[in-house]
């Protein structure tokens, strides 16, 4: 009875774990997804795909300790106050517990904020929640380098 029993749990594992592990990988794969389309928003932005995106719980705090809510982050972004001209994401690490991914990366951009030029240089965790099979930022939380 026991063989029986332990046979059964091993085919149900052999059946199961596969399955898991393509779902988690087709997660992982649309999280990227998102991840490059919100890069490509915050350079190029856009009011319609922002709000597509983003969370309307959206917490985005900044290195400084500020802090935005969803409105203020797209308005910085469609106005110009906040001017991406490169973003480049490294060393990202992407973890999928449920309907909840966290990301972690080193962000480097060129920034042009209201007309003045700058570097930043950033480690960043972002989470995000899936929503309708739909991945939507719903944190950001960016911290300074320490060398």
């Amino acid at each position: 009875m026991n063989l029986i029993v332990n046979r059964s749990i091993q085919i149900c594992m052999i059946l199961v774990i596969p399955f898991t592990l393509s779902a988690q990988k087709k997660d992982i794969t649309q999280v990227e997804k998102s991840m490059e389309l919100l890069k490509q928003l915050m350079m190029e932005p856009s009011l319609d795909g922002l709000n597509k995106i983003v969370d309307d719980k959206l917490s985005y705090g900044h290195s400084s300790g500020f802090v935005e809510n969803k409105a203020s982050f797209i308005n910085k972004l469609v106005s110009g106050d906040s001017d991406f001209v490169t973003i480049d994401n490294t060393d990202q690490e992407i973890i999928i517990n449920g309907k909840t991914a966290l990301v972690r990366n080193i962000l480097s951009a060129t920034t042009n904020d209201k007309g003045v030029a700058g570097q930043i240089k950033l480690k960043i965790l972002y989470v995000w929640v899936k929503q309708k099979k739909a991945w939507k930022l719903l944190g950001r939380q960016a911290v300074k380098i320490i060398n």
